[in-house]
């Protein structure tokens, strides 16, 4: 449960897979861990795999267009490879609209304060080395941010907030920015779009929060995935290109090793986004089912999934084509070899009565 508090959420692909039970163990040399858990809604309403492991950050201060401002930093380690580090601005009991609208556009004119995660994330990934599987050098992130309040007013406006801008706005942008918004009685409400939510919930529940952190974690590995994939292939098509040349044995020999490293890529690729996918499901809960069902709409991952199966079924059919080819290749050299059998045992034949 938390007070009215600015979200910032960056999370990071570090790694194939973490272990997280070692993981616990690393980190509770030093600090306490959890494991995550929606408070709302009964455990059965909710699977979560492998629920991630939180461990608090300490605290301290960032600098917005000269204010300095208390945070909390916390982090949440995911065994699909994925850390998040977030930041929690602390807002006043009482808040101040007026106050956070400009946090809200200083933080769209401000990048000092990245370096704070950056920190945050070496020093954890130092802590946590022994738990990394692969994935050393790999950049990709996401970052999110979501304005959560314990009381709001209905003449407050969350498009400065969501936005980043002072407006005013038109009516077609005031529209599509508060399309997502949901609510399940008086004392919540939530505002989602593509790189911002506005949570209200009189609770202090982080449930839709994290809910919408899972989602952005599923989206970072199928970005991942989806750009190894396209790697993939371009070294395919030139592994292909270079085995062509060659002649006989020697280019199914790199058929066949090209063969062997799509397969495995394929096996690789399938089982992790099967992971992905069963990594949380919202079983019994409606309206948290449907949130997440949004959110995973605003992300797109549906269009990663479909990037990363259309290139599975391209590199599945090269994969065919060469297996056609090498099963031809043999078909054609064992014919030879029945017709040079043939050939030499007529020769032996002749030879005998010759002889």
């Amino acid at each position: 449960m938390v007070q009215n508090t600015v979200l910032l959420y960056r999370l990071y692909d570090v790694a194939d897979e973490i272990n997280l039970v070692l993981v616990e163990e690393l980190l509770s040399v030093a600090k306490a861990t959890t494991r995550l858990r929606l408070s709302r809604i009964p455990t059965k309403s909710i699977d979560i795999e492998n629920p991630p492991v939180s461990v608090e950050l300490g605290e301290g201060t960032i600098e917005l267009a000269g204010v300095d401002y208390k945070v909390g930093y916390l982090a949440r380690v995911y065994d699909l490879g994925v850390v998040s580090v977030l930041m929690r601005i602390l807002l006043p009991q009482e808040v101040n609209y007026e106050l956070v609208k400009r946090i809200a556009l200083d933080l769209e004119k401000e990048s000092g304060y990245e370096r704070h995660f950056s920190d945050r994330l070496g020093e954890l990934k130092k802590t946590l080395a022994p738990a990394l599987v692969g994935k050393e050098s790999n950049k990709l992130e996401e970052d999110f941010t979501v304005f959560f309040f314990t009381r709001w007013h209905d003449d407050w406006d969350p498009l400065p907030l969501l936005l980043g801008e002072e407006g005013p706005f038109s009516d077609w942008v005031r529209r599509d920015t508060l399309q997502n918004t949901f609510s399940y009685s008086p004392e919540d409400m939530i505002i989602i779009t593509w790189d911002s939510a506005l949570v209200f919930d009189s609770s202090g529940s982080t449930d839709l929060p994290d809910l919408l952190e899972f989602a952005l974690s599923q989206l970072l590995e199928l970005r991942y995935y989806d750009g190894l994939l396209t790697a993939e292939m371009e070294k395919m098509y030139q592994e292909l290109d270079l085995a062509a040349r060659g002649r006989g044995f020697s280019r199914l020999r790199r058929y066949r090793r090209i063969m062997s490293r799509l397969m495995g890529l394929v096996a690789e690729v399938t089982d992790i986004t099967e992971r992905i996918h069963n990594s949380i499901k919202v079983t019994e809960d409606i309206y948290y089912a449907r949130i997440y069902s949004v959110a995973l709409t605003l992300f797109r991952t549906r269009a990663w999934m479909d990037s990363i199966q259309r290139k599975v079924a391209v590199i599945q059919q090269n994969y065919s084509m060469l297996s056609d080819e090498i099963v031809t290749a043999r078909a054609t050299w064992l014919e030879v070899a029945i017709v040079l059998l043939i050939a030499l045992e007529i020769v032996l034949g002749l030879l005998q009565l010759l002889g």
